[in-house]
């Protein structure tokens, strides 16, 4: 907990009310299927996805890529700091919990999704359900990747059934309880995650919309850049406003329109090239995840989704948001 000092008493309370929360849980976990998260059939159905319009495979390759580099390059799937092989996992995800190690996403039969249908992986990114019937915790943002269409993932999971299989065990968990245990994540869902794709605005123009879909389904940018409550649901009344508690225990900036804590004086052009190079106005440059996430992906897209997204982000509600980093002791 040393990682977030500023959050000791917040998570004295979140856990408070988590345990009232699980002591409610029997009526929800009937319906979901028990304390080992399986149960309900998929909302997806069976041979409902695949590559559209009979397209060839190394054109839903070609796109699939694209995808993986517009929603960051999966870089928690790769433990870049120690030497980690590519999409192996491995890495240490720090969080006001406790500390999450994410998933191997190559084709490995044993480690991987060497045995997983694209059904299968569906399911986990639109439900947050594993094949087994198993609840995900959120710390996995399906609660944004629920918005991304059937060709993206189809295309998507093309693309990561082609990457080379590693074996590679996954590290469990190490959370504190309550928070790590599976029991609440279906109470968790029923308050905070809303399943659904993304819906495009028809009074905005197809580059906004663009943008909006990329920025909110795709690249996931508020699970970082929109403060939590106790119990780690997004407050989206102060969406992009910044958060103390960003990924790995860093901040992550405010990013609305905001003239005094936010990017409010930047340009279109300004957000664009930081989209592309990870230098900001001033010349200063992003470190940590995001410089990962702009190096293998967001660098990599065409110019006109960089444009879509800066247009996108830039036409949110400004919210006034100072955040001062807490000094490393």
């Amino acid at each position: 907990m040393q990682d977030f000092p500023h959050f000791r008493t917040r998570a004295r309370q979140g856990l408070t009310v988590l345990c009232a929360l699980l002591a409610l849980a029997a009526p929800a976990l009937g319906q979901t299927g028990g304390a080992s998260g399986e149960g309900g059939a998929s909302a997806v159905a069976p041979g409902a996805m695949g590559t559209p319009s009979g397209a060839p495979a190394a054109e839903a390759l070609r796109r699939g890529e694209y995808i993986y580099r517009a929603a960051g390059g999966c870089g928690c799937h790769t433990d870049y700091k120690g030497k980690g092989e590519p999409l192996a996992g491995g890495r240490p995800l720090k969080t006001p919990f406790g500390t999450f190690y994410s998933t191997n996403l190559t084709p490995d039969p044993e480690t991987g999704l060497g045995r997983w249908s694209e059904v299968d992986f569906v399911r986990a990114m639109r439900e947050g359900v594993g094949p087994q019937g198993q609840h995900y915790f959120p710390v996995f943002p399906y609660t944004s990747f629920t918005r991304m269409n059937d060709g993206d993932l189809a295309d998507l999971w093309a693309y990561l059934r082609a990457q080379p299989a590693l074996h590679q065990p996954n590290k469990p968990h190490a959370v504190w309880p309550p928070f790590g245990w599976r029991i609440g994540v279906p109470v968790w869902k029923r308050l905070f995650f809303r399943p659904g794709r993304f819906q495009p605005d028809p009074q905005r123009p197809a580059a906004w919309n663009r943008g909006a879909y990329l920025a909110s389904a795709v690249a996931h940018c508020s699970e970082c850049h929109t403060p939590r409550n106790l119990l780690g649901g997004l407050k989206a009344d102060r969406l992009f406003a910044g958060s103390l508690d960003g990924p790995e225990g860093a901040l992550a900036p405010n990013i609305t329109p905001d003239d005094e804590t936010g990017i409010g004086k930047w340009s279109a052009k300004d957000l664009e090239w930081l989209l592309e190079t990870g230098f900001k106005p001033d010349d200063d440059d992003v470190q940590g995840l995001m410089r990962e996430v702009i190096e293998h992906g967001f660098g990599k897209l065409g110019a006109e989704d960089r444009q879509a997204i800066a247009e996108y982000v830039r036409s949110v509600p400004a919210i006034r948001n100072k955040l001062v980093a807490p000094k490393k002791k």
